[in-house]
């Protein structure tokens, strides 16, 4: 059934008149809720005929409330608890299938629910959603008070009357104080009497709520029809987005993307959405922290014209941040660059953007083939996943292209011997590859109430510092005030150290040498700073603190 179906019954059967359907139409896709359940809640149209005109479209039988009496024999087979439960009435057994009513055609998922404790087969009918509760609470006495798992449906989280505008702000409330706060991520988990929200602000998640277990299921149910997800599936992870307009300060209006993220869990559905501001995100690699030599040799080495760049790190550490910044810096009238992500987290104009579509086959190898027959001069790949994708990057980098791509590795040596634990030949690594850039993002102090103070000896040496060389350095710890959220801290820069290949490297690499001996030889030959070294330059500067280095960069 499509959308067209049930617009054309409601026009034929003078439900509505052109200009009003618009206005239902216009309202439930700036709402994100079920055009159905907006025109109820606009008093466009009795409930009851609006409900006729879906369970005709769907293809289902209907349930008049005026003409509905149960039978005795079919409220027996089903409990008064799953009836709440599912949010499905019984109404009669006929050449022994059970029909039951339901609210929501979306939500025939229940039949399965009911037909294993039914012992029979179980159909759905469609019925008003007022006259079904009210029926259920006439049966069972305590019928729609709580949410519970029925609540799921396709409708859950609309605007059907007062019980659920409530959960539409909440959500809205939500994103809007994440966004308050400068939070990457909103996390939603449930556990057995409580929902935790927590928000990660400055890469720290910290609790900024806990909700009563009743708030799940619809609240659940709103972010998986804001970000287009099956909510009648609980059985699955799912991934989807939401288009987010927040509100500016200054009395204006900004495009927030937020990639969701739904994963079954024990006592729930857990949902973690990464924000994601399409205007504030693209930075330079200045503003990131890259700077010096490293900053440098790292400008020279994306102005090559073929070979590969790899960023590593953990999920969260900014690699792609730093990718968008580099191709920002070639992205000119005379380059074609052609990327392809999942997602696209930002769009960047002169740049070919290309989403991984995984349902239909559109991954990362097929899109990188395709990409070749393009003439592009630059190649940006998402992530290197196997090793299909890295030797298609191989013979990209190999055959006069310039190829960015992020590995999930702890340091720069890692990638090397990981590409060659993939599959690739370790003589094609060498030849291609012609820098790794491992990351982490540290907090950075707030400059309104950062203190001095005097580390002790063990705390400098815990970092490789030589208390007797810094005795005119001033350092700082965190103290926290109004403006950083008493945290101390106050956004966050990075941390990078740069393997950039040479002869010897490329040699190394291609006898197998193991990831150590890489390492040392990358270290001991003045060409690379480490992650810790980076991070101690900053703590020097006064960006950050001993404490907050060692959070993220453990010393070895």
């Amino acid at each position: 059934m499509s959308s067209e179906t049930f617009r054309r019954l409601l026009l034929e059967a003078n439900v509505l008149d052109d200009a009003r359907l618009a206005k239902a139409e216009a309202a439930a896709q700036s709402r994100g809720t079920p055009l159905e359940r907006t025109i109820v809640a606009l008093n466009l149209a009795d409930e009851s005929v609006v409900w006729r005109a879906l369970a005709k479209a769907h293809g289902m039988k209907f349930v008049d409330p005026a003409k509905f009496n149960p039978q005795p024999a079919a409220l027996e087979k089903v409990s008064a608890d799953q009836i709440e439960q599912n949010e499905a009435l019984p109404v009669l057994v006929k050449d022994g299938e059970l029909w039951v009513a339901i609210d929501d055609p979306f939500k025939t998922f229940v039949a399965d629910n009911l037909s294993f404790m039914a012992g029979c087969p179980v159909q759905c009918a469609l019925m008003p959603p007022k006259a079904l509760k009210e029926a259920i609470r006439k049966q069972t006495g305590k019928g729609g008070t709580q949410p519970a798992a029925g609540k799921a449906g396709r409708g859950s989280a609309g605007t059907d009357g007062d019980d659920d505008a409530p959960i539409i702000r909440l959500v809205a409330k939500t994103i809007e104080q994440a966004l308050e706060q400068r939070a990457s991520d909103i996390h939603i988990e449930p556990f057995k009497q409580r929902v935790r929200i927590r928000y990660r602000v400055d890469g720290v998640l910290k609790e900024v709520a806990s909700l009563e277990m009743a708030l799940l299921a619809p609240l659940t149910s709103r972010f998986k029809i804001m970000a287009g997800l099956d909510i009648a599936e609980k059985r699955k992870p799912q991934d989807g987005r939401i288009s987010f307009r927040a509100n500016d300060p200054d009395g204006g209006t900004r495009d927030i993307d937020i990639r969701t993220s739904v994963l079954p869990a024990s006592h729930g559905e857990t949902i973690v959405m990464r924000l994601l501001d399409k205007e504030r995100g693209l930075m330079s690699l200045e503003k990131l922290g890259f700077e010096g030599r490293d900053r440098e040799r790292f400008s020279n080495i994306i102005a090559r014209p073929n070979g590969i760049v790899l960023v590593t790190g953990p999920t969260g550490s900014g690699k792609t941040t730093t990718l968008y910044a580099a191709l920002k810096e070639l992205n000119r009238s005379d380059v074609k660059i052609i990327t392809a992500e999942d997602p696209v987290e930002f769009n960047i104009a002169g740049i070919n953007q290309c989403q991984v579509r995984a349902r239909i086959g559109l991954d990362f190898a097929r899109i990188l083939r395709a990409m070749l027959r393009q003439a592009p001069n630059v190649i940006l790949v998402g992530e290197i996943r196997d090793k299909e994708t890295a030797e298609i990057a191989v013979q990209a980098a190999l055959t006069g292209h310039l190829v960015f791509s992020t590995l999930h590795t702890n340091d720069s040596t890692s990638a090397i011997t990981r590409l060659c634990d993939m599959g690739v030949k370790p003589f094609l690594v060498s030849a291609s590859v012609n820098a790794v850039l491992a990351q982490r993002l540290l907090r950075v102090l707030c400059k309104t109430c950062r203190q001095p103070y005097e580390p002790s000896g063990a705390q400098l040496r815990s970092v490789g510092i030589d208390p007797n060389t810094v005795a005119e350095t001033t350092f700082y710890r965190a103290e926290g005030c109004g403006e950083c959220s008493n945290t101390g801290y106050r956004g966050r820069l990075g941390i990078y150290e740069l393997l950039q290949m040479d002869n010897t490297l490329r040699e190394m690499t291609f006898r197998s040498e193991p990831m150590v001996r890489l390492r040392e030889y990358a270290w001991q030959s003045g060409g690379m700073s480490t992650l810790l070294q980076d991070g101690v330059r900053k703590v020097l500067d006064g960006s950050t603190t001993i404490p907050e280095l060692l959070r993220v960069v453990a010393a070895v």
